[in-house]
């Protein structure tokens, strides 16, 4: 009887000491995989393509290319306004250049179809005005008196623009292409100039 009793007892102890082992060993395997027992497994990272090519920094956005600006257009000024003026920001389009005095009649004539077309085509042939030989109070009171403020007129009462393109005598339309060639300069009317601008349009 106590034979008997003591192999049970060696039995039980056996089973449990198997039993321990097999848990430690469970717990073991679960420290190794860094995952609790019975958890989720975790997700390994994603892996970095090899040789794939960067995203460009200001990748294009759809939009057209920006215009190269050619030299005739790399100058700036102030308007009558008191307003920085960039000549750049027309690279890309025909754009016209009125060179006019304040007290000059024919340039008054010729303020009325600048007045009415320029809105017309603002975006797709700027007239931009440059005002010389003359004090600034007459220059704005020409642009209010023939309802000019619309379009960009930019104060050159040094000269400079005036220089910068050889003009010696108001009035004078120097007219651009979108190239940056100078197709034009010299005196137009009213009809000539609203039919080169329209032409320009539509080239």
């Amino acid at each position: 009887m106590r034979i008997g009793m003591a192999w049970t007892g060696a039995g039980r102890l056996r089973r449990a000491a198997t039993a321990g082992a097999l848990v430690v060993a469970l717990f073991g395997t679960a420290a190794c995989t860094g995952t609790a027992p019975g958890g989720p497994v975790a997700a390994a990272p994603a892996a970095t393509p090899t040789g794939a090519a960067p995203t460009p920094t200001g990748a294009a956005t759809g939009g057209p290319p920006a215009a190269q600006v050619p030299d005739v257009l790399r100058f700036t000024g102030t308007t009558l306004g008191g307003a920085t003026f960039d000549a750049a920001q027309l690279a890309g389009k025909p754009v016209v250049l009125w060179f006019w005095a304040p007290w000059c009649a024919t340039c008054a004539s010729q303020a009325w179809t600048v007045a009415e077309i320029a809105p017309r085509y603002r975006d797709t042939v700027p007239i931009v005005g440059v005002a010389g030989l003359g004090e600034r109070k007459a220059m704005k009171e020409f642009v209010t008196e023939f309802d000019l403020g619309a379009t960009p007129q930019i104060e050159d009462g040094k000269g400079a623009l005036w220089k910068r393109f050889k003009v010696t005598e108001q009035s004078i339309f120097v007219i651009i292409d979108r190239s940056g060639a100078i197709v034009h300069q010299g005196f137009l009317d009213g009809e000539a100039l609203t039919a080169k601008v329209a032409a320009l349009a539509g080239a």
